[in-house]
């Protein structure tokens, strides 16, 4: 059942990243066409900003986190039942 739960949270997370990334590679290129006066969708961008990738790069730290904490809780746990 963990082992289940936390191959989903990297699942998701992982997808979560690509979006990230795909959000800030159209940022910078409508930002270059916007100062090359092109435009290239960074108004649309501004747009999406509030409801969509904020969240997005909001999940991807907390997510970043929690998987971290498991990861360390899991380690303490297994180095606790070594020693019994």
């Amino acid at each position: 059942m963990k082992e289940t739960v936390i191959k989903g949270l990297n699942t998701v997370l992982m997808w979560n990243f690509f979006f990230v990334l795909i959000s800030f590679a159209w940022f910078a290129i409508a930002l270059i066409g916007h100062s090359f006066n092109i435009n290239l969708g960074l108004n649309v961008w501004y747009r999406f900003w509030d409801p969509l990738f904020m969240p997005a790069i909001g999940i991807l730290m907390a997510g970043a986190i929690l998987s971290g904490l498991m990861g360390w809780i899991t380690r303490k746990l297994d180095t606790i039942s070594d020693r019994a």
